[in-house]
């Protein structure tokens, strides 16, 4: 497969979602390598809402390839018909390559995947399954429960291989630039298993707080959900989301990253004592 190394061109990238938690880890990774990229965002310089693809073919004009991390989640009701018009927009406007964001274990987001894939007519596809990310800890819906001294979430005992998403952007920046996994469906998870209540021990111990978990049903976490402001609907979907990822289905981890970058992911200790380090926690 021809790399960057080897072509002196260097392919226009769009990275959907580019201030996300994953899409700005990706757009750093690629302009770091010099690699022409586009922002997309609601309020950014390349405009891109997944809720209007009026404006999807501008986006994508003159792109070679395109980081796609559809939001809320690929699992959510809309999602294949979004993959559908993109895979379609993509493919007329000369992509030849997507990298798309998946979750592991959701047979509703493998229907997305293939409503992309289906319209995609001659684009290279490269999906990454991921596993729960670490830094939903510290940076995403879970901080403010560390911070609070509770992470309350519908995961019982059930284990977790969190992979860290500074590794998931590596991957996906060694596929957009042809260095790495190629078409065809990649499971990314960490090297290892953890409750959540050993996510909380970890925490604490990384970082002297007193951090515990809190297990709590499906039905309960929606209603703190919506106690926080979140409609009806979203939180219902994210609490059965949640409630099926952790039946224990997806405990098990995978060698997902290392094939695709040649090294091993980063453990979940590492991950928190470097956030702690960096103040992730710190109020």
């Amino acid at each position: 497969m021809t790399t960057h190394t080897e072509n002196p061109k260097q392919d226009t990238v769009l990275v959907t979602s580019g201030t996300g938690k994953t899409g700005r880890r990706v757009v750093e990774r690629l302009t770091a390598l010099g690699v022409p990229v586009r922002s997309g965002s609601r309020g950014g310089g390349v405009p891109f809402d997944w809720e209007d693809e009026s404006g999807w073919g501008a986006a994508l004009r003159g792109a070679d390839a395109a980081y796609v991390a559809y939001y809320p989640d690929l699992a959510a009701p809309g999602a294949p018909e979004a993959m559908a018009a993109f895979g379609r927009i993509a493919a007329e406007s000369g992509v030849r390559r997507v990298v798309l964001l998946s979750g592991r274990g959701e047979p509703q987001a493998v229907v997305a995947e293939e409503a992309l894939r289906g319209a995609a007519h001659g684009v290279e596809l490269t999906v990454l399954r991921s596993a729960f990310f670490a830094q939903n800890f510290s940076e995403g819906a879970l901080v403010d429960g560390v911070l609070g001294g509770e992470l309350v979430f519908p995961a019982g005992a059930t284990a977790e291989p969190f992979v860290d998403a500074d590794d998931l952007a590596d991957v996906a920046v060694a596929a957009l630039t042809g260095d790495g996994p190629g078409e065809g469906v990649h499971e990314l998870t960490g090297p290892r298993l953890l409750t959540f209540d050993e996510v909380a021990s970890e925490i604490a111990e990384a970082t002297g707080r007193a951090v515990r978990y809190v297990p709590v049903s499906g039905p309960q976490y929606a209603a703190a959900l919506e106690g926080y402001g979140m409609p009806g609907p979203e939180a219902g979907f994210l609490a059965e989301l949640f409630t099926m990822l952790l039946d224990g289905h997806n405990a098990m981890t995978t060698d997902g990253v290392k094939r695709a970058l040649g090294r091993e992911p980063k453990d979940f200790g590492t991950f928190v004592r470097e956030a702690a380090e960096d103040g992730a926690w710190r109020v």
